[in-house]
């Protein structure tokens, strides 16, 4: 029989606060605009932290509560397991997208990645 010692959390007494790094994610997929996406590498970027991984679990983990579809694949391709509610928001609101051809999986189409990505230019500020 193992003992377990409880998780310890030493941020300010929240043992349910997000870690720093997440907060920070989570605060930069906010300020996207409806309408635009910036992919993972674009948000560590703004971040001057992380990478594109760090930033995609960061999403995973606690995108939830965000705008979590303007977060995106720097190829387009709408994520995995969530196409068909990300295209509804996408379309809801008016993300630029580019049809499927006929010999894609599943004809979904994905992201106009010139037209949709956000550089973080108007409304950016805050921006370190």
């Amino acid at each position: 029989m193992s003992e377990q010692s409880p998780a310890e959390d030493t941020r300010e007494g929240y043992p349910d606060a997000l870690p720093e790094y997440a907060e920070r994610v989570l605060e930069v997929a906010e300020r996207i605009p409806p309408g635009r996406v910036m992919t993972y590498g674009d948000v560590a970027e703004w971040l001057e932290e992380g990478g594109p991984r760090q930033v995609g679990r960061v999403m995973a983990l606690y995108g939830g509560a965000v705008p979590w579809w303007r977060v995106v694949r720097s190829d387009g391709v709408l994520l995995p397991g969530h196409e068909l509610r990300a295209l509804g928001h996408y379309r809801a609101e008016g993300t630029p997208l580019k049809e499927a051809g006929r010999s894609t999986e599943g004809h979904l189409p994905r992201l106009d990645m010139r037209r949709a990505r956000w550089d973080g230019g108007a409304g950016a500020e805050g921006h370190t």
